[in-house]
Parts: C-alpha cells; sequence; structure tokens
C-alpha cells in the first residue's frame, strides 16, 4: 500500500493525454480546430485544468552572449475541474486563437528555415504540471505579407533563414515580447551594394506594420551600415498597391542617398 501512494505520488499509473489536431496549418489571426483526449490511468484522480499554449523558439541576446530558448506565448485554458476514473476516456473540443503577430514559418509550401512553432498541451493533476503533447504547427502568411514577400521574389530576392528576437522594435506598436526577421540574400541588381535585406511584420486585426532592414556592404574606406525603412499596410486595401514598384523604389532611394547606387 505504501509502495502504490509513493507511486501514485510520482505520477507512475497516471493519466495521458493526446491532441490531435483537425488540421495543423493555420494564418496570424485565425485558429486551431481539434480535440483532447485524457485517459484516465490506474486510479481515481482530479483534473485541476487543461491549458493550450503556442510555443516557438527565441534568439536572445544576453551581453556578448547569444542563445536560443522555447517561449510560450500565448495561453488558452480550455476546460476547467473534473475527475477522471480509472481508465476512463474525456474528450475536449477546442478552438485555439492564434495572435496577429504570430511568426510564419511557412511560405510557398516550403517550411522557413530557422522556424519551429508548436502546440503545448498542458495538464494539471493534483498541482503538478504535466507539459503532455508538443504537436507540430505550420504557421503561413497573411494575404498582405504574401504580396510584399512575393514582390521581393520577383525583384530577384532569395530566401536565406528567418529567426524570432527577444525584445521591441522601437516606435512599432508590439504586444509580443518578440519579433520575427525573414532574412533575404539580395537580388543581383543590389549585390554590390548591401549584404542582406531583413523583413519583419507585426500586425493587427486591421493593418501591420512593416519594418525593412538594409545591411549594407561597406567601401574600402567606409563602415557598413544599416538602412531601414518602415511603413503601414491595411489588409483590406494591400492588393491596391504595386508592391515590386514601392519596394524597388524605396531600396534605389535609400542606397541612392548614400552614393552606393546609381
Amino acid at each position: 500500500m505504501v509502495f502504490k501512494r509513493l507511486m501514485k505520488a510520482m505520477g507512475v499509473g497516471g493519466p495521458s493525454v493526446e491532441t490531435v489536431l483537425a488540421n495543423p496549418n493555420c494564418r496570424p489571426g485565425g485558429q486551431l480546430e481539434g480535440r483532447i483526449q485524457v485517459v484516465g490511468g490506474d486510479h481515481q484522480v482530479d483534473i485541476d485544468h487543461v491549458t493550450l499554449g503556442l510555443v516557438t523558439r527565441v534568439e536572445v541576446e544576453s551581453g556578448d552572449n547569444d542563445y536560443d530558448t522555447t517561449q510560450e506565448f500565448h495561453r488558452q485554458r480550455v476546460t476547467g475541474a473534473f475527475r477522471l476514473e480509472p481508465a476512463q476516456r474525456h474528450d475536449i473540443p477546442f478552438r485555439f486563437d492564434v495572435p496577429w503577430e504570430t511568426p510564419v514559418t511557412e511560405l510557398y509550401g516550403q517550411h522557413l528555415h530557422g522556424m519551429t512553432m508548436g502546440l503545448r498541451t498542458e495538464l494539471e493533476v493534483a498541482r503538478a504540471v504535466d507539459k503532455g503533447d508538443l504537436d507540430a504547427v505550420s504557421v503561413h502568411p497573411l494575404p498582405a505579407q504574401e504580396r510584399l514577400l512575393d514582390a521581393l521574389l520577383r525583384l530577384g530576392f532569395r530566401f536565406a533563414r528567418a529567426d524570432v528576437e527577444r525584445g521591441h522594435i522601437y516606435g512599432v506598436r508590439q504586444t509580443l515580447p518578440f519579433y520575427q526577421e525573414i532574412e533575404f540574400s539580395p537580388a543581383p541588381q543590389y549585390a554590390r551594394s548591401i549584404n542582406q535585406l531583413e523583413v519583419t511584420f507585426i500586425a493587427d486585426q486591421q493593418q501591420m506594420q512593416v519594418v525593412l532592414e538594409v545591411d549594407k556592404r561597406g567601401g574600402v574606406f567606409t563602415e557598413g551600415r544599416d538602412a531601414f525603412g518602415r511603413f503601414t499596410v491595411d489588409h483590406a486595401t494591400a492588393d491596391r498597391t504595386d508592391w515590386t514598384a514601392e519596394l524597388d523604389g524605396w531600396l534605389r532611394q535609400s542606397l541612392s542617398r548614400r552614393g552606393l547606387f546609381s
């Protein structure tokens, strides 16, 4: 009896949890739907709650050191307390809201190198938290984001990698504690002037803020520097702009002002 109580306290023979997504694909501002299956173990337990959390890998700069960490950035409780009998199955349907600022992980059917995203199921039993399942999630760009990214590809830029960096961008309305940078290698016509182009989207329900950062090449007697551009795009009117011409014009103007493009 003492041994059984000890094993019970350690969670041995306790409930198991499995999350099944109806579709692992979503967009920022959308929803993930599915169900959570909780199956009782060999003894009765009281479940305090079941919670879902969206997690991603975040790069953190700390002094002279950089490191990656897994960060949960959105939580949603899907059930309150309930009692689970031995071997009993308890199904919990859910709809999980995906934040508008959620980083993108897919582009034109291809996974963005450097990105990870998952939906984690958390089961709390007697104040002991079991992280349970972690299910991969694919986040596709919003239509307005697709239009800008497609314009860069038409200009000849090539996708290099993407990452998520902890921190806030100055002058940008931002609710999450991090932001995504999508990095592109330069198009041939810009290759002598810049090393790379980084794009960041900060979206909400009505619009998105776009931040462009150009990493410039240094000359023989000059140091390479960054140039920044920032503008806002309404979701409803994004398709009314020739983004290929707009982005090309901004890049040429920015580089010409510094004598790096003619």
